[in-house]
């Protein structure tokens, strides 16, 4: 019997009372279970977190609807940081307030923050360690089908009609072809949709025809005012992260100064001016990280990005490792493992507190122009764009799993990365299709398929010496 059938929550029937509506939410308790469970399982970067979120919350328990989901999806991509988890973050406030929210996006990075950590530590101490890279090298070809099985779920979902096609299409080439920037993609997108909404908005946004009954759209539905209630309480909180998030940078600047200070300052700038995800931080990040500050040498800059590919939670936990890395080396105060521990929570802080504010801030906003026309046609139009841009990851992470060699080819305005023939990786290949049979053929899930790939990872690394 599939998950969808065992865990999936009676919907209330129409016009039921807005407390018996209500009773029907999973408990805070076991909503937290699940949102751990996503954290703990959530490797592959934004598109298999999303895919992750999708299926626990909209295909297995009817805790979400496809629309509002989709809608949320819109939003959070439009925001500076990592999507999914502030996705996480926007849909734990919906389920069940403000601690919803901060239970589902902190669960969400916990996890991935302790790996990180403790990897961080591994390799400033040791290097690379033979026995965790053969284990997170299973896992990685795993994530790939991940991915490439989200693409195919989210476009059946979100692609009705010709013109959203042709601009997930168009998105897709702009991101892969052209090297066109994330945030102009998605900003001409919605400028598309939102003076055409005739043709987009029946992808998801301006009908729920096609939607499956949700949960939440059952409750509010029964209880119009509960919108109301939690966006006070959300502004309240992100005025209070705001505050929480500015006053120790200030502090740190203004009486500390040194290496973290200038740790909090240069991440807390990432934190608003990273449109477009974690692959968007790595620019800003290996530039002025590697050449101005010297916090760490662009190797030991891609071998974080290594590390942070292959954990559970946002790829930008990256960040955490340079902040450790420059914590462990600081020059003044505080150094060696204290200080990269210290550096570390503060790198984490100034980068996923902001997250937050940005979400309590903005979703309520978001919730009340679900009916917005225009509004909803523009978002629609982001999500037909959105599908080009996880489909464009698809390729880019299997072009670094399935390749160890790339090379790129231009030719006027295009620049095609095209991966070296000779160098593919047959364990990856062999691994990918793997994960591939389970998940598809005998459908065994992700937490199994996960485990599966995980442990032939290691027999293959180690038994055969591939």
């Amino acid at each position: 019997m599939s998950d969808a059938v065992t865990e999936a929550t009676p919907i209330p029937a129409p016009g039921v009372s807005a407390d018996a509506a209500a009773a029907r939410l999973p408990s805070f308790a076991e909503a937290f279970r699940v949102w751990l469970k996503i954290g703990l399982l959530s490797f592959g970067g934004p598109a298999g977190q999303i895919a992750l979120l999708h299926r626990e919350v909209v295909d297995q328990r009817h805790w979400i609807g496809e629309r509002r989901f989709l809608h949320a999806l819109n939003f959070v991509t439009l925001l500076p940081g990592p999507e999914a988890q502030q996705l996480a973050t926007y849909l734990g406030w919906v389920m069940h307030g403000v601690r919803g929210g901060l239970a589902a996006g902190i669960v969400f990075v916990l996890p991935g923050a302790v790996v990180m950590l403790a990897l961080s530590l591994i390799y400033a101490m040791f290097g690379h360690v033979p026995l965790i890279d053969a284990l997170f090298f299973g896992l990685k070809c795993a994530v790939l089908v991940l991915v490439v099985e989200a693409t195919l779920r989210i476009s059946r979902r979100a692609l009705k009609g010709r013109a959203a096609w042709a601009l997930a299409f168009t998105a897709f080439v702009a991101l892969f072809f052209l090297n066109l920037p994330f945030p102009l993609v998605v900003l001409a997108a919605g400028v598309v949709g939102y003076f055409a909404p005739a043709f987009f908005s029946h992808g998801g946004h301006g009908s729920a025809k096609g939607d499956t009954p949700a949960l939440i759209d059952a409750v509010l539905a029964s209880d119009p005012g509960r919108l109301t209630r939690l966006a006070a309480g959300a502004r309240q909180a992100g005025y209070i992260g705001l505050a929480l998030w500015l006053v120790p940078v200030a502090v740190l600047m203004g009486a500390v100064g040194g290496t973290y200070a200038d740790l909090a300052w240069f991440f807390s700038k990432m934190a608003v001016v990273t449109v477009g995800g974690a692959y968007a931080v790595l620019a800003y990040v290996a530039q002025d990280a590697v050449q101005s500050y010297h916090w760490l040498s662009a190797p030991e800059m891609l071998a974080g990005l290594g590390l942070a590919e292959t954990t559970p939670g946002p790829l930008i936990l990256v960040l955490q490792f340079v902040g450790f890395l420059a914590g462990f080396r600081a020059p003044e105060g505080l150094s060696g493992i204290p200080g990269g521990i210290v550096a570390s929570v503060l790198v984490l802080w100034v980068t996923f507190a902001p997250c937050f504010v940005f979400v309590f801030l903005g979703a309520p906003l978001v919730e009340r122009l679900q009916e917005n026309r225009a509004l909803s046609g523009a978002l629609a139009a982001i999500t037909a764009a959105v599908v080009g841009v996880v489909a464009n990851l698809a390729v880019w992470f299997a072009l670094r799993v399935l390749f160890d060699d790339r090379q790129t080819v231009q030719a006027g305005p295009i620049a095609l990365d095209v991966p070296v023939l000779g160098s593919i990786d047959f364990a990856a290949l062999a691994l990918a299709a793997l994960a591939a049979v389970c998940l598809f053929r005998f459908k065994l899930g992700v937490l199994r398929t996960l485990g599966v790939t995980a442990a032939a990872g290691l027999i293959l690394r180690f038994g055969t010496g591939l």
